[in-house]
């Protein structure tokens, strides 16, 4: 079992990195590990500006939506913390509504909607069925801006 928010907390100030005050969750990226290795080092060269989900996951899990200030710690495929990123703006819209702009902010393969949107079907459809829905078009995805506040070194497990 992974480390509680308060764990993560305290073990990033054991290095000096003090999160701002706000929600503070934990996340992570990509549905594989070296699609998780692709998305962090996309938002560590400063291409990937952005991110979304499927807003149905969010109720499934029932997991409050993401908000403009939150703070995310987001941990690497192995539970590693790998960034610290905070949220600067969260959008709902319909899959078949997400524009080109967003498409280029989540910095992915050739930044083309299209791209965005072969890619993003896959995943959706893949998440649909995990928690028992259908994908379509319309389903609400929660598109997310954000900054990265801290870029971390993987802290060691403590065995």
């Amino acid at each position: 079992m992974g480390k509680s928010v308060d764990e993560l907390v305290t073990d990033l100030a054991e290095q000096d990195i003090h999160l701002p005050k706000g929600y503070v969750r934990v996340g992570g990226f990509g549905d594989s590990e070296a699609l998780s290795e692709s998305l962090i080092a996309l938002i560590r060269a400063g291409v990937k500006r952005g991110t979304c989900s499927l807003a149905w996951s969010w109720d499934f899990d029932g997991e409050s939506i993401p908000e403009a200030g939150d703070i995310e710690i987001v941990l690497d495929w192995h539970g590693r913390p790998a960034l610290v990123l905070r949220v600067t703006e969260v959008h709902i819209v319909p899959f078949d509504c997400v524009g080109a702009e967003f498409a280029v902010s989540e910095g992915e393969g050739d930044l083309s909607l299209t791209y965005w949107r072969t890619e993003h079907w896959r995943f959706f459809t893949d998440e649909c069925s995990r928690i028992g829905r259908v994908a379509d078009s319309s389903m609400p995805l929660i598109c997310e801006s954000f900054e990265v506040l801290y870029t971390l070194t993987p802290i060691q497990r403590r065995e």
